[in-house]
Parts: structure tokens; C-alpha cells; sequence
């Protein structure tokens, strides 16, 4: 049998700096590369650029890279308020603790369901998508359209997932390099084979121009620009992987801080880059291989594949298949961490608040979020795979909630040293209100566009599902955190009998 320990509350640093309690995670053996790769992956960028390209083009055409690009400029401003708050208060909860820190327990609480709820609920998109791919690969590919063992499978990859994240966060970061190995050296062989055919004389190509980074012409369509940037917002997601992460990387106040706006910086060039390399080969066009071809929406790699690469078509199916992985192991991460933080801040259980003795990880809490992922799967692909779709859709408006919660939680706190210097002003307080208004709007036209009952695949009461399922999903968190502040475990977090654990406010 397993032992497991939970870790009592630390103290305050002499010099007002926060030195968080140890709460049993393995300290330090994440360097900056590591960093790095980990919010590279959780993205999974093969997958997300495969799967939302297309949607981008049918709405803004040529202006595809722009919007690509203003898509990254809210997300850049709020990793710059994660990297703040992390110096500040380098807790694996980050949302969680520096939302109760800004604005009380209630916003805590409330942004630490808002991280969990959407790590849940793309884990069964990852696994959806995992199994599928897998069997793509063997044969014919027809038993992807298998639904029981689709199904079965991609509740294996979250098992096995869980189950590496449980045993150690060295043991995960193998794991995770191998399948990073494996995504980038095949899109790295996509790419290429590209570049070649284009510089060759693609026939049906179309040469780059710098129109398609020019916002007065995209602007002439003000509501496909803002369509197109809400699609492209939410493709960087994961990035924040790193700070999760904070206790277990050397020099915890600053490293991963650097790493998720390093990490953000480098999936916009990815992003940027594989665009525009497809759009110059495969052009917007609506027959064939266009990426403006509704038959090619759900994955344009996959109607290029064997065009790019002949009988080497099958490296981009792992290319998506390594990159799904991957970022099913790196979501469970930050889900665990963020309820780790929750049990030993006593807004959850304590159990929560539990460390593996031996393997140093958020045992409790990495079972619970694999084993919460893995019955919301099944239950969503028996009830309906329409409304399982429509719920990942819904995705949304979770990121939204928790990185605008995160952007004003930063001005808020730091609110006393805003004036002490431009960077203070522009790096605590400008760049991150402008990324939580962003996102803040972002959140409300998203639930319009969902309220549509032609928006998705399912209907509920007249209404879209996708915003009856993310209502009911984030009204949800509302219940729980009810329940928390009556039951006698948890109840001195929101009545402030619980300890503070001596973090104090950075100013």
C-alpha cells in the first residue's frame, strides 16, 4: 500500500518576499528547457493548428495569419500576469491562490473549479481524439469508426496517463520529451516536404503576400476578425502548464514565469509559420486539398497528408497522434496541482491536500482528476457524442473565466506598486487589465454565440447546448463551492479560520 503525507504551512519571508509552504513536491528538477517544452506541449500544437485552420479560414480567408496573430495578443498579456503573480506567490494553485489573495476565498475557489473544469473536460476531448487517431493507424484505418473500442481506448490513454503522472514527475518528463520528439520531428518532415513542393512550383500554390498581414483589409469584416480571433484565442491554452508546475522548477519565482512567456512566444511562430506554409500549398480553396473545403475542416493535415507526403503520410497522423498524448498527460498536471494547492489551503478535503510519500506527487488529487476525466468521457460518448462535442466546445468559456480572473486579480494585487515604475505599470497593471478585458468579452461573446441554437450539434430547451452544458458545468463549481463553505472540513477556508500559511501580499 501507498503512504501518503500532507505538509504543514510554511512562513513568510523576512525580506516580504512569499516563500510557500512545502507542500512535498519534488523541488527543482525542472529546469527552464523543461519549462518550456511542458507549456509547448499541453497546447498540443500539431493537433490544435490541424484542427482549427481550416475553421479560421472559412471565416477570415487570407487574413488567417493576422488573425492567428491578434489571437496571441490577450494571451501574451495574461501570461505576463501569471509570470507576475508567480514571482510574487509561486504556488502550484496559481489561480486559486492569487485570486483568494486579490479578492477573498469565494473568487479563489471559484477560478480554482474554473482550471479543473476545463482540464476535465478536454481530457475526453484528447481521448476522443487519441483513439481515434490510433486506429487510424493500423490497417485500413476503418476501426477508428469503431465508438466501443474508440472509446476504450482513449480511457486506456487516460489511465496510463494518470498512472505516469502518479509515479513521478522525472518519470512524466521522460514521457513527455518522446512524445515531443516524435510530433515536432514529424511535422518538422511535413514542413519540409512542403517547403520543397512550394519552392519547387506548387501548381494549385499561391505565393505569400504581405496583404495577408494587413489589418485594414481584414477590418473591412470587423465581426469575422473578432470570429476568427475568438477561434484562434483559445488554440494557445496550456501554455500556463508551467507555472503549475512552479515548486517543482529551480528558481520557482522566476523560471516559470519565463518559461510560459517563452513557451507563448514560440507557439505563436509555430502557429504563424505551419499556416502559412500550408496556406501557400494547399491555398483557401474550397475543392480538394483547400483549407477552405468543409470535408477538410476537422483536420486539413490529414486531406494534405498523403498529397505532401505519399506513402509517408502516416508520420502526420502521429505527428496529431503524439501531440494529443502529450497534452493529455500535461493536463492532468496542473488539475492535480490546483486541487493539491485547494486541500492544503483547506478549500478542499484534505485528502486533497495529500503528496505521495515516495513518488513525490499529488497522488490523491492525480486520481481523482484521471478518474473524474475518464467517467466524463464515458458517460458524455454513451449519452451522446453530439453533446459531448458541444460540451468541449464550451471549453471556451471556462479559459476565459479563469485567464480574465487571473489578468484583474493581477492589477488588484499589485495595485500598491503600480506606480513605482513604468515596468511595474505596464508589466502588472496595463498589459494584464487589457488581457482580462479581452478575455472578459471574449467570455460573453462566446456564450452569445452558443446561446444560437444553430451554434453546435444539439439543442436543449431551444437553447444551444454548448451554452447550456458550459453554464450548467461552471453554475456547477457555484453549488460545490456552497457546499464547501458549510461542511465542517472545509468551511474555515471562506470564515478565514483556516491558516494562511504565512504567503503575504507582494507589495
Amino acid at each position: 500500500m501507498s503512504t501518503e503525507t500532507s505538509t504543514p504551512g510554511g512562513r513568510a519571508g523576512g525580506d516580504g518576499t512569499a516563500v510557500v509552504p512545502s507542500k512535498g513536491l519534488r523541488a527543482g528538477i525542472l529546469d527552464l528547457g523543461d519549462s518550456v517544452m511542458l507549456g509547448l506541449a499541453s497546447t498540443a500544437p500539431v493537433y490544435s493548428l490541424a484542427a482549427t485552420l481550416g475553421l479560421i479560414v472559412a471565416v477570415n480567408g487570407n487574413y488567417t495569419p493576422l488573425i492567428l496573430v491578434l489571437g496571441f495578443i490577450p494571451v501574451l498579456f495574461i501570461a505576463y500576469a501569471f509570470r507576475e503573480l508567480n514571482s510574487a506567490l509561486p504556488d502550484c494553485g496559481t489561480t486559486f491562490i492569487w485570486a483568494r489573495k486579490a479578492f477573498g476565498p469565494w473568487a479563489g475557489w471559484l477560478g480554482g473549479w474554473g482550471v479543473a473544469l476545463a482540464g476535465v473536460v478536454v481530457l475526453a476531448n484528447l481521448a476522443q481524439v487519441a483513439g481515434s487517431y490510433l486506429w487510424m493507424l493500423v490497417g485500413d484505418g476503418s476501426l477508428a469508426g469503431n465508438k466501443w473500442l474508440v472509446t476504450a481506448t482513449g480511457v486506456l490513454f487516460i489511465a496510463f496517463m494518470t498512472f505516469v503522472n502518479h509515479r513521478g514527475i522525472r518519470l512524466g518528463e521522460h514521457v513527455q520529451r518522446t512524445l515531443t520528439y516524435i510530433q515536432y520531428i514529424s511535422l518538422g518532415v511535413f514542413a519540409v516536404a512542403i517547403i520543397v513542393r512550394v519552392a519547387g512550383g506548387a501548381p494549385e500554390g499561391q505565393a505569400f503576400t504581405f496583404e495577408w498581414f494587413n489589418p485594414v483589409g481584414a477590418f473591412n469584416d470587423p465581426g469575422a476578425v473578432v470570429h476568427g480571433v475568438l477561434l484562434a484565442l483559445f488554440i494557445y491554452w496550456g501554455w500556463d502548464t508551467c507555472l503549475a508546475l512552479n515548486e517543482e522548477t529551480e528558481n520557482p519565482t522566476k523560471t516559470p514565469g519565463r518559461g510560459a512567456v517563452i513557451s507563448a512566444l514560440v507557439l505563436m511562430a509555430i502557429y504563424v509559420s505551419v499556416a502559412l506554409l500550408v496556406m501557400m500549398y494547399a491555398t483557401i480553396g474550397t475543392d480538394g486539398i483547400g483549407l477552405g473545403n468543409e470535408a477538410n475542416q476537422d483536420d486539413v493535415f490529414l486531406a494534405m497528408k498523403d498529397v505532401v507526403l505519399g506513402p509517408w503520410g502516416w508520420l502526420i497522423v502521429l505527428a496529431v497522434l503524439a501531440s494529443v498524448l502529450s497534452s493529455t498527460q500535461t493536463t492532468i498536471l496542473p488539475t492535480a496541482r490546483g486541487t493539491l494547492s485547494m486541500g492544503v489551503h483547506g478549500a478542499l478535503p484534505a485528502r486533497f491536500g495529500t503528496v505521495h510519500e515516495r513518488f513525490q506527487t499529488p497522488g490523491f488529487s492525480t486520481l481523482v482528476m484521471g478518474t473524474a476525466a475518464a467517467a466524463y468521457y464515458v458517460a458524455m460518448s454513451f449519452l451522446s457524442e453530439d453533446l459531448l462535442a458541444d460540451s468541449i466546445s464550451a471549453i471556451s468559456l471556462f479559459i476565459a473565466f479563469y485567464y480574465a480572473l487571473t489578468g484583474f486579480a493581477c492589477v488588484w494585487f499589485f495595485r500598491a506598486t503600480l506606480r513605482d515604475s513604468a515596468r511595474n505599470l505596464w508589466f502588472r497593471g496595463i498589459f494584464p487589465f487589457l488581457g482580462g478585458v479581452t478575455l472578459t468579452v471574449a467570455f460573453f461573446v462566446s456564450a452569445v454565440q452558443m446561446w444560437d441554437p444553430a451554434y453546435g450539434d444539439t439543442q436543449i430547451f431551444g437553447i444551444g447546448g454548448a451554452f447550456v452544458s458550459g453554464v450548467l458545468l461552471l453554475a456547477l463549481g457555484v453549488v460545490l463551492a456552497v457546499v464547501c463553505r458549510f461542511t465542517p472540513s472545509t468551511r474555515g477556508y471562506f470564515t478565514k479560520e483556516h491558516a494562511d500559511t504565512g504567503i503575504v501580499r507582494g507589495e
